[in-house]
């Protein structure tokens, strides 16, 4: 067994993992969703990693003689994990030394869209059922700036397995986007799914399936 630390995106709600949850325990697994302070305008990235380091149950990891841990984080929640940025580089830098902005408006030219639409449905919840995205609507978002205004804390990638789930119709992070950054930065191939950007909304299956892959590949359990 193993245990998931599973930390959302921007707006940090662990609702929005509701969906993976169940079919990680059904895999046989333990699951915990965390809740960010995502509302709080004094909250930063340290407060951020403070929350989802007290969220992990007691004698989970392997240190510990647990079953094993393994941290998993969607988008903005890259930071927290950590994940992605360059030592030094804040989330808000991130952005442009990533050329993200350039890749997004480049896909979408590629499948026909007007790239200057930035609206939530266009770039969000174009695959995810109608049912959740009405019940994601009814839920209140906030999110400040304190976790983007941080260096990323370490000096270099830290010595763990790592992996990295993409959409291939993620339209934030188009697929040539994050298999350029994920060699680049951590030495590793993506393992593509066939969502957009909200993997856990859209298609929970295949997620639990990736992840209780990882788990049986990297720790055995």
């Amino acid at each position: 067994m193993t245990t998931f630390v599973l930390i959302p995106g921007a707006g940090g709600q662990a609702w929005y993992w509701h969906r993976v949850v169940p079919r990680l325990r059904f895999r046989g697994h333990d699951a915990v969703a965390v809740d960010l302070p995502s509302g709080d305008e004094e909250a930063r990235l340290d407060d951020y990693v403070r929350t989802v380091v007290q969220a992990v149950p007691p004698g989970s990891t392997r240190a510990a003689g647990g079953p094993g841990l393994a941290v998993v984080s969607q988008s903005l929640g890259g930071l927290v994990a950590p994940m992605v940025p360059r030592p030094g580089e804040t989330g808000g830098e991130w952005w442009k030394a990533t050329g993200q902005g350039e890749a997004m408006q480049r896909f979408a030219v590629e499948q026909g869209r007007d790239p200057d639409a930035v609206d939530d449905d266009t770039l969000y919840f174009h695959d995810v059922p109608e049912s959740v995205r009405a019940e994601v609507m009814r839920r209140p978002f906030e999110q400040t700036e304190g976790p983007l205004l941080d260096p990323w804390p370490l000096d270099e990638w830290p010595d763990v397995p790592t992996r990295v789930v993409a959409g291939r119709e993620d339209r934030l992070f188009p697929l040539d986007f994050t298999t350029a950054l994920a060699r680049e930065r951590i030495g590793v191939e993506p393992d593509v799914v066939d969502t957009g950007h909200l993997v856990a909304l859209a298609d929970p299956d295949s997620l639990a399936d990736v992840l209780d892959g990882y788990a049986r590949e990297v720790i055995g359990a």
